[in-house]
């Protein structure tokens, strides 16, 4: 890897999501040799993935560049690496491009999609969990449309024009909305020869109600925002199959569409060599104390998605969601400092600063505490909230600026098949 020896104990944190970079943010500057891993060079933004997907944004928007996280120190390095293995007794973590040591590791590796045992649904499926799986939508979308518009067959018309989304969740709801909002108020104009009354989006939930994870009142919001926009919501449904374009359910409701996106939840992505008592089968999530310390180890931390923390208030582990990573990481980052000093170690306690998802043009839920509303305030609140949270200026300022003019102009400015979408790539995408 090319890691100068040093004197300094050396902290090695892998992945560079959420968790990853809020921690190596707060340690730069320490004395210590950090070095973050990631098989990406860049930091990606997921709560706006789907405006990638639905054509609003560039993934540059929501992507930063993880050396620009660590450039500030004088022993941090970055390493773009597929994490194989860690061996804890030698205290080794093993990469496609070599093996490096550590006095302390960090497992920051976040969430992959979660398709329960179902593989036909994995190989076919498209999903959502990292750029270029966004961008594979957008450019199966955009083909679908353009093949669309040259068929003379009816049914298979329909079919190229059917969207049908397997889960109501955050990113469901707001992809959903996103699709909606192209039928529109934009796609019309690019293909004015195209009946689009024949365009329908589908959104299948097993639960019952949409958003399940918020409150009763932003499901009830979002529902009556989602069929106002068109969108044909099928709730207590679960997917049985995806195979040769037919989606099949645990109901009568059979819907052949070319265009079928799972986003029905996620599992943590653990990297071998970590005791198994250590992971929690279900949740593929490591069990951690307090100090996010993972159960059996003594210098192996865990933080974001991976780890899971039982507590009172969460006895499932804390909601895999930006906000539990983020404080972790800048949480863990204190007690290290701590721990350099030889201070005894402050336990990780969680602050839930609410839960929000927008539906389109207007129309967003929000949950803050006792506060629930949706609407036009709402959706101001989620775009302020999402820009603030963005890495970097420039990202804050593309984004704004895109966002502006897609709302003045009724336009989406990213409607481009940069590469086409070859089908498996996804599967290939999904690794750690």
């Amino acid at each position: 890897m090319n890691i100068p020896y040093t004197n300094l104990p050396r902290l090695v944190v892998i992945g560079g999501g959420f968790a990853g970079i809020a921690l190596a943010r707060k340690m730069v500057k320490e004395n210590v040799q950090l070095v973050l891993l990631d098989r990406h060079n860049y930091h990606t933004f997921q709560p706006l993935l789907y405006q990638v997907s639905t054509s609003s944004l560039e993934p540059d928007s929501i992507a930063y560049p993880l050396r620009k996280v660590v450039k500030r120190g004088k022993n941090t390095f970055f390493r773009m690496a597929e994490v194989e293995t860690i061996d804890p007794t030698t205290q080794k973590v093993f990469t496609n491009i070599g093996s490096i040591s550590y006095d302390y590791l960090v497992i920051a590796t976040g969430a992959k999609t979660n398709f329960f045992g179902n593989t036909t649904i994995q190989d076919n499926a498209m999903r959502m969990k990292n750029l270029p799986q966004a961008l594979n939508l957008r450019s199966l979308m955009l083909e679908n449309l353009e093949q669309a518009v040259i068929t003379e067959d009816p049914e298979k018309r329909k079919e190229l024009l059917n969207f049908v989304l397997a889960g109501a969740g955050p990113t469901g709801v707001e992809l959903a909305g996103g699709i909606a909002e192209l039928k529109l108020n934009v796609l019309p104009r690019d293909y004015p020869d195209m009946d689009f009354s024949e365009m329908e989006i589908h959104l299948i939930e097993g639960a019952p109600r949409v958003l399940p994870p918020m409150s009763e009142n932003a499901s009830e919001k979002a529902s009556k925002f989602l069929k106002k926009l068109g969108v044909h919501i099928h709730l207590n449904t679960q997917v049985r199959n995806y195979e040769n374009n037919l989606v099949t359910t645990n109901t009568d409701l059979s819907i052949k569409t070319a265009t079928f996106i799972w986003s029905a939840g996620v599992t943590g992505a653990p990297v071998s060599g970590i005791n198994a008592e250590a992971l929690i089968p279900r949740a593929n999530r490591y069990k951690v104390n307090e100090y996010n310390l993972v159960e059996g180890y003594e210098n192996i931390f865990a933080i974001g998605d991976i780890s899971l923390m039982e507590t009172k208030k969460y006895p499932k582990g804390h909601p895999m969601v930006a906000q539990p990573a983020i404080q972790q990481g800048k949480h863990l980052a204190k007690n290290f400092k701590k721990l350099l000093q030889g201070k005894e170690m402050v336990p990780f306690t969680y602050f839930d600063k609410g839960s929000m998802a927008t539906i389109g043009r207007n129309k967003a839920v929000v949950d803050i505490g006792k506060f629930k509303f949706g609407g036009f305030f709402a959706w101001f609140i989620w775009m302020f909230i999402h820009l603030w949270f963005l890495v970097g200026f420039r990202n804050r300022f593309i984004t704004f600026f895109n966002w502006t003019y897609n709302y003045i102009n009724y336009d989406k400015a990213a409607r481009l098949i940069v590469r086409p979408y070859k089908n498996k790539e996804s599967a290939l995408e999904e690794k750690v």
